[in-house]
């Protein structure tokens, strides 16, 4: 292996936003198939990757995300370098912005972060596809981050199909609890058999006031906190949807401003903020622009 050239990388780790989700089946190993329209935000976690001699890697990261050796981005380190067997190791640490829980997909941009990042900084010389094989043993969300394009995703969400959706701002709120994924998927009142849809009809203009979130019934069953959520922002926008299996729920703004003036109104416990959907991931856009830089 080619010693490393550059030492050190700072990447962004964005959220993203389900704009509809529809569970259509359940696979004999358990898992759902769905299908669902992934954009990213400008809302982003930072991850800062230093790379050592050593093969160790170690990870600095709030205490609230648990045991180190659980955290996709640990995870996802061990992988790569046993995967590839790169003789180095790195330190990495996580400045988080994106709740946890939330349905946001913080864990598993994290994960794609740590994978492109550290493929680039130890010149493991993967490709996207071969990362997106990796990146799916992680988690079923890790693949469009590491896709890094807004993209309709079929299957478990790893078989994606980009596309170019109209930009928005957002207001996303998340009430204050956090919402188990796998008890969301194993409740027995979920929805599991959606109609198959197909993408063009979907796009036609119109048709997005349609989409509908398959998870929504049950969350809100289980955690009411959410549902009240829902409520706070349908009263004042008009409309409001969850985003994957939750916690956060959003509705359009007409502008950041005033999706943050509303945040000053929020009911104690709760949090939020505003973004900007983009087609394009932020963290491709970093990595585009140092590989230009480089040319």
């Amino acid at each position: 292996m080619e010693p490393c050239t550059v030492t050190s990388l700072q990447l962004p780790s964005p959220a993203k936003l389900n704009l509809f989700l529809h569970v259509t089946g359940q696979r004999p190993d358990g898992y759902h198939t769905l299908q669902t329209l992934f954009t990213f935000l400008d809302y982003c976690d930072t991850l800062t990757f230093q790379s050592t001699t050593s093969t160790n890697i170690t990870l600095e990261a709030p205490a609230a995300l648990g045991k180190v050796e659980d955290n996709l981005i640990y995870r996802a380190a061990k992988l790569l370098q046993s995967t590839t067997g790169c003789n180095m190791g790195a330190h990495i640490s996580v400045n988080k912005k994106i709740p946890a829980g939330a349905g946001l997909g913080g864990g598993s941009s994290n994960a794609a972060t740590t994978l492109l990042g550290l493929n680039q900084l130890w010149q493991t010389n993967l490709n996207l596809e071969q990362l997106k094989t990796l990146g799916l043993a992680l988690g079923a969300d890790v693949p469009i981050f590491i896709h890094g394009h807004t993209a309709f995703a079929e299957g478990v969400g790893e078989v994606l199909t980009s596309t170019n959706i109209e930009q928005k701002h957002y207001i996303i709120v998340v009430p204050g609890v956090f919402v188990s994924t796998q008890t969301i998927f194993q409740h027995p009142r979920l929805t599991r058999n959606s109609p198959i849809i197909k993408l063009a009809p979907l796009l036609e203009e119109g048709q997005q006031t349609h989409f509908k979130n398959d998870c929504q019934s049950v969350v809100t069953e289980c955690y009411p906190a959410v549902q009240k959520a829902l409520d706070w922002l349908a009263e004042r926008f008009g409309t409001s949807q969850m985003s994957g299996t939750g916690s956060a729920v959003f509705a359009p703004v007409a502008s950041l401003e005033k999706g943050a003036r509303m945040l000053a109104q929020l009911p104690h416990g709760w949090s939020g903020f505003v973004a900007t959907s983009c087609n394009s991931s932020p963290l491709h856009d970093v990595l585009q622009q140092q590989q230009s830089d480089k040319g």
